[in-house]
């Protein structure tokens, strides 16, 4: 019985097994055999972050106001047609629910069997409930928000025993303007409504709302777009006309750019941008107008902070006499510039991919990422070899425990799973 892949086998017994491993785990005994990667280390942090697993802390429901000025605010709300006509249909007939939460953890659309949904009031899995990992466990809302990829969930997998009679498969979603998590499609149900394609279902419905941003965005940039001719036809020199997240709908003057780094927090005046140097910018409905200046383009940034405090929240800040700007790290870019904080003479592109795939070959994969990360560094990033300008103070923030640190990486040279020992109770 392989339960390391439970879909397809005996559900009870497989449910059986996953409980002794669970009770064994929790209470620090040798298992019968070691839980999942991914569930594993769904424990470990859960364990760290204080919840108990037999009884668990509720918090309390968002008042309706609340769930409602989050639906209205949130990007989810474009692909809610498309989750409940590709999950929805099925739902009730397979005694599922379809729960949709943000990127806070909080349920904000909860749909499907009516049966079921009575059952999942007794947990407090409702419409306003916090879901996230260090609150309730490892669950489908929480654990994929905090690993960034599909999993399943399945009875004794589930860190509160209370949740133990479910099984659950959830997908994260994302923002295609910036690769931000704006939340998690989650199917559940009883113990044995579970089928081996539930979790390969959820993951091809999260890609087809992706796919709906990603038509969402370029046709809110054609709008932008209208708007950018007139003004960009009046303007001397270069200038381009930039949605709120940075992405190009015109440009005059100079080579078209594909997306332009711009501040967290934009304002109109004068700014300092890594790929353009002295700029002014002008609010336009939509977007932003960028006027570059006629200077040379300089590293006017003295300090750099690369925060990693946050599994899945890496930041860079810059800061200096141009003033400052932060930006959100994908996993692979907070991967490769931690490698270069902590070699300030520099890695070539043989070293990097052998830091980071554990083959020195792959070194077109990282010219490519490079590429991409200059793209709002700018003259912070020298290469031959690749490191921080010398002029640069770089400072890293790091978790409270070393575990944290980039936990989901596989690089090689940070210690990541698949070239680490196995751990097991």
């Amino acid at each position: 019985m392989d339960v390391t892949h439970p879909a397809g086998v005996d559900t009870m017994r497989v449910a059986r097994m996953l409980s002794e491993v669970r009770s064994a785990t929790l209470s620090g005994q040798r298992a019968p055999m070691a839980p999942r990667p991914v569930i594993e280390e769904s424990w470990e942090r859960v364990l760290r972050s204080g919840v108990d697993p037999d009884h668990g802390v509720r918090a309390g429901l968002l008042s309706g106001a609340e769930v409602q000025r989050r639906r209205e605010s949130s990007a989810l709300r474009h692909v809610l047609p498309v989750l409940r006509e590709g999950l929805l249909p099925f739902a009730d007939t397979t005694r599922h629910i379809m729960v949709v939460a943000d990127a806070d953890g909080r349920v904000l659309w909860r749909e499907g069997s009516t049966a079921v949904l009575r059952k999942a009031d007794g947990l407090g899995f409702a419409v306003g409930a916090d879901w996230r990992e260090d609150v309730v466990g490892t669950n489908g809302v929480g654990t994929p928000a905090v690993t960034g990829r599909p999993v399943q969930v399945f009875a004794a997998e589930h860190f509160m025993e209370s949740h133990a009679a479910w099984t659950c498969a959830g997908a994260p979603l994302t923002d295609p303007r910036d690769g931000r998590l704006i939340g998690v499609v989650d199917v559940s149900g009883p113990l044995e409504t579970m089928h081996p394609s539930t979790l390969a279902w959820v993951d091809a419905v999260a890609k087809l709302a992706e796919a709906r941003l990603r038509e969402h965005h370029l046709e809110s940039l054609e709008r932008l777009r209208s708007v950018a001719a007139p003004v960009l036809a009046q303007v001397d020199g270069r200038a381009l006309v930039v949605d709120r997240y940075g992405w190009t709908a015109a440009v005059t003057g100079m080579p078209y750019l594909r997306r332009l780094a711009l501040p967290a927090s934009v304002s109109a005046g004068s700014r300092w941008l890594p790929a353009l140097g002295r700029c002014s910018l002008e609010p336009l409905a939509g977007g932003w107008l960028v006027r570059a200046a006629d200077e040379p383009v300089t590293c006017a940034a003295s300090r750099i902070v690369l925060d990693l405090r946050e599994p899945r929240g890496a930041s860079v800040e810059v800061s200096g006499g141009a003033g400052s700007w932060s930006r959100r790290l994908s996993p692979r870019h907070a991967e490769l510039l931690y490698l270069l904080a902590v070699q300030r003479s520099g890695r070539s592109a043989a070293d990097l991919a052998e830091d980071m795939f554990g083959d020195p070959a792959r070194t077109v994969t990282v010219r490519a990422e490079i590429s991409r990360v200059r793209r709002y560094l700018g003259g912070l990033l020298e290469h031959r070899p690749y490191r921080f300008a010398k002029s640069a103070e770089v400072d890293v923030l790091l978790p409270d425990d070393p575990r944290d640190l980039l936990p989901h990486s596989t690089a090689p040279a940070l210690g990541g799973r698949e070239h680490r020992p196995a751990t097991g109770p």
